[in-house]
Formats: structure tokens, sequence, C-alpha cells
């Protein structure tokens, strides 16, 4: 099995997964510039509401991401991705039944509710290997930014044809494929830690938010997001003050996102083939402090903001990438979830402060004072994860072993992981092979392969 490339498992769980996620948000994305324009024909209108409507949404995915982390660490990743599915559905459905904004943000907070990217994050972790696990993230990260860039030019266009209800019926049914794909398409794999049973409890949910190194990695996506929420706060007004109107603001935000992909590519080969994630993960926040300053000098300039957006989401995608599956690498195997839930907890909360910071800003100063709060935000970032350690990778084993069914091989990973020297085994029923993540010094592969031989 090759480590440096993607195998099947893998290429299913980053296609399968990055559509959910691709789904899910591109119904949410394209309210982000109608909200504020269609939503005055709703009884209970003000800036307030039209506020509390898009904010209802991140406050309840901050509460609830650790909760349904932990939940998917006791009875499975699948079961709470749908459960949150169906959730999100039932607001989407509400909000595009309500006729005034108090409904509208009972739904927005219902959709909320179904939290579903802590479990998603940990199942991707739980189908990928170390060393592959950042190109898994990176398209997801990539589907996400996509689906941003198609909203900024669908969501203008459903709202004038169908109003803003027809963009949450759009979102319900894209949640109802959402669930689809997780049923047919996403690889089912059961992931056991030693001592087996995945029995979290508060005082480990505890430990993981006082952990150190997670605790970089959680206020580092916190502060990414940040960053993204008040740097939008101003960005599309300031666009249109510069000359370009609102219904072309998409001929910006298309090309800037496709090409931070592309030149986002080097930047994770080499972190990944070179071990060099840390020297370029410190980088990129300096990328993202230098392009919050270049907009502070040039933001009447339409060309430099989209030369300094370039170089913010290059650095942008490359984080989102790499923080999730090095926190997959620092937490305990049987508290993946719980990890991912603290961490996401951690990036909607940044989304909804980054959202008051830029208002706040705004309201009070100039553009400019807003994309130097970012700049600030980015520095002190960086003076956080400038004593971040990288765990190390470990290595892994690849087994064939073919199962009949989700409790074979529920059985077999609880003996493979009883084995010494195996700190994770993950049975993917799909594809009939275990993955083991050894330590090479303890593990016997003579007595693994018997084991799976005799199973």
């Amino acid at each position: 099995m090759s480590a440096s490339q993607l195998n099947t498992v893998e290429k299913r769980a980053a296609v399968s997964l990055a559509s959910v996620f691709a789904f899910r948000m591109l119904g949410l994305f394209m309210l982000m510039p109608v909200l504020a324009v269609y939503g005055q024909s709703l009884s209970g209108f003000s800036p307030l509401w039209i506020g509390l409507a898009i904010g209802a949404y991140g406050l309840t995915q901050a509460l609830l991401q650790i909760p349904m982390g932990w939940l998917s660490d006791r009875i499975g990743r699948k079961r709470v991705i749908i459960g949150g599915l169906v959730l999100f559905t039932l607001g989407s459905v509400v909000a595009a039944c309500a006729e005034s904004m108090y409904t509208l943000t009972l739904g927005r907070a219902l959709q909320g509710m179904g939290a579903i990217a802590s479990a998603l994050l940990a199942l991707a972790a739980d189908l990928s290997r170390d060393e592959q696990r950042p190109k898994v993230m990176a398209v997801i990260g990539m589907c996400i930014g996509m689906s941003f860039a198609v909203a900024m030019l669908l969501g203008p266009m459903v709202a004038a044809s169908f109003g803003v209800s027809g963009i949450f019926w759009l979102t319900a049914a894209l949640a109802v494929l959402g669930m689809a794909i997780v049923t047919w398409m996403v690889p089912t794999a059961v992931n056991r830690a030693p001592k087996g049973e995945t029995s979290v409890t508060l005082a480990d949910v505890g430990k993981l938010v006082r952990h150190p190194d997670l605790a970089r990695l959680d206020l580092g996506v916190l502060f990414l997001h940040l960053s993204l929420t008040t740097v939008f706060v101003s960005l599309p007004t300031q666009l249109i003050a510069d000359g370009l109107e609102a219904a072309k603001h998409w001929q910006l935000y298309i090309p800037v996102f496709v090409l931070s992909f592309v030149l986002m590519v080097p930047m994770m080969i080499v972190a990944v083939a070179k071990q060099k994630e840390k020297p370029l993960f410190l980088v990129a926040i300096v990328m993202l402090i230098v392009s919050m300053l270049g907009l502070v000098a040039g933001a009447h300039s339409v060309y430099v903001i989209a030369a300094c957006m370039m170089l913010y989401f290059v650095a942008f995608n490359f984080l989102e990438a790499t923080m999730p599956a090095l926190v997959s690498r620092l937490s305990p195997a049987n508290q993946k979830g719980s990890a991912m839930g603290v961490f996401s907890s951690s990036q909607f909360l940044g989304a909804f402060l980054g959202g008051i910071l830029g208002g706040y800003v705004a309201q009070t100063g100039s553009p400019e004072m807003v994309f130097a709060a970012a700049a600030v935000v980015g520095v002190i970032w960086l003076v956080i994860a400038a004593k971040m350690r990288v765990p190390p990778r470990s290595k892994i084993i690849s087994l064939l072993s073919a199962v009949d069914s989700e409790q074979d091989a529920q059985q077999l990973a609880g003996r493979l992981v009883a084995l010494p020297g195996v700190l994770e085994a993950t049975v993917v029923c799909d594809e009939n092979r275990s993955y083991l993540k050894v330590d090479d010094k303890k593990f016997d592969l003579e007595a693994a392969q018997k084991l799976v031989a005799a199973v």
C-alpha cells in the first residue's frame, strides 16, 4: 500500500464526505448575500433581527458540536450524521414557511442544531491514514470553498425568482440528498482503540479542552474563522464603493477561490512529503497577516483586494486542511469525535464572534479598521502557534480482512486492538480491509495476520 497516494477507501471517503459538506453549506452560503435585501418582506424585519437570524445558526452550532461529537464516539458517526441532517432539514422547512423574522430565526437555530461537522471530520479521520489525512481534509475544504463561490452566484438568482423561502426549500432538498450519500456512498467503518469501548466521559472532554496542543489548534480555528467573518462584514460594501457592483462580485470571488486552491497544493505537498508542517503552518499565518495589511493599504483598488484575498485564501485553505488532521493525530483514538466537537465548536464560535467584532468596528470606524482588526487577530494567533508541537506520524499496516456484517467488524476490531503495539484499529466493512496504527517496536505483524486469517 503506497503511503504517498490515497487508497480506494480514502478516495471514497474524501469525495462522499466532501459532497455532504458542500451540499449542506451551499444553501447556507446562498443566504448570506440576499437575506438583508429579500428579508425586508418579512414581518418584524430590522437589521438587528437580520443579525440574529444569521448568528442563530452559528450559535447553536457552537453549543452542540461537542455533544454531537461525543455522541458519535458512543453510538457511531453515521447515526449522528443522519440525525443531524434530519434536524437540519426540519429547520430548513420551518424557515422556508416563515412569514416573520422570528420564525425564520427559529428555523435557523434548528438548522444549527444539526451540528454534524465534528462527526463528519471524525469519520474522515477514521477512514484516512495520518500521512494522507491532510489531503482528505483538503478535498473537503476545497468543496466547501467552491460551494461558497457557487453560492455567491446562485443565491441572488434563486432569491430573485423564488424569494428567501426558495433558498430554504433548496437547502432542505440538498440535506435529503446528503442523507442518501451518507447511507449509500460513505464507507462503513468500525474504529477501536485499546480497552475497546468508546466510553468518553465529561472528564475526558475537559481534558481535551485543557490539552495544550489541542487548545492551540482550537484557538487557531477560532481565530481563522473570526478573521474570515470579520473581513466579510466590510469586504462586499468596500467592493461596491470601489466600483464593482454586487451582481458582479462573483467575477472576483470565483477566480480567487479557484486559483487559491491551485496555489495551495505545493504548500500541502511540501508539508506532507518533507514533514515541514509547523514551519509552513506559521508561514500561512504570516500570509493571513500580510493579506490583511495589504487590504488596509489598498482597500480602494479592486485589483489590490483581489490579490490580497488570493493570498488570504491560499493560507486559509492550507490551514483549514491542516488543522483537523493535526487534531485527529493529537486526540486519543476513542475520543476523536469529542476532540473534533471541541474543534468545531471553536470554529463556529469564531464565526459568531467575528460577525460581532466586524460589525462593531465597521459601525464605529472605517473598512480599513476592520481589516486592521483582522490583522491584529492574526498576530495574536502567530504568537500562540509559535509553541505548537506537531505529533509524529504512526506506522500504518493494512490487512485484508473479510467480514460479513458490522457486528463482525466490531468483534474483529476489538480483537485486533488487543494485540500488543496496536494503537488503533479500523475495519472498513465495504472494502474487506483493516487498517492498524501501530508502535513498530511492539507490534507483531505475524500475530495480526494469523488473527485475521482465523476470522
